[in-house]
């Protein structure tokens, strides 16, 4: 099999991508290549400013990109909810869910449910958002 690149992406029109940690990294990309390829695209961040300055690399690169940013802190199950209801008043459906945001390696801290943050951030802030958003999927 020859080598992939994302130029065969296929056209992804009409589709709606959810991205976690889409301000940074492989986030970042996977919002930049799917935008692309013509899908409507869901920066999921936890940062507002980081998340408009990803918006606005990605339109550098794709000034048609159908971007829309709500904010998403996985650390927060509050969060997490909040980002669900508002991604349910704005979308009837959801294509494709990219949980990709995620911390590691940090000094012991814990989220604002009591969890421990690694394990609140990647595990059960995604197993929540896919959880509140399965309906829509």
């Amino acid at each position: 099999m020859p080598d992939w690149t994302t130029r065969q992406i296929p056209d992804q029109r009409g589709r709606v991508f959810v991205v976690t940690g889409a301000n940074s990294g492989i986030g970042l990309e996977a919002a930049r290549e799917l935008s692309g390829a013509g899908a409507s695209v869901v920066l999921a961040c936890r940062s507002a400013k980081k998340a408009e300055a990803a918006a606005a690399s990605i339109r550098r690169s794709f000034s048609n990109a159908e971007l829309e940013i709500l904010p998403l802190d996985l650390a927060d199950l509050a969060s997490v909810q909040s980002f669900a209801k508002q991604f349910a008043q704005n979308h009837s459906r959801l294509d494709v869910l990219i949980n990709n945001a995620g911390i590691m390696a940090i000094p012991r801290h814990e989220t604002v449910d009591g969890f421990e943050m690694q394990f609140g951030t990647n595990h059960l802030g995604h197993f929540a958002l896919t959880g509140l958003l399965f309906e829509h999927l």
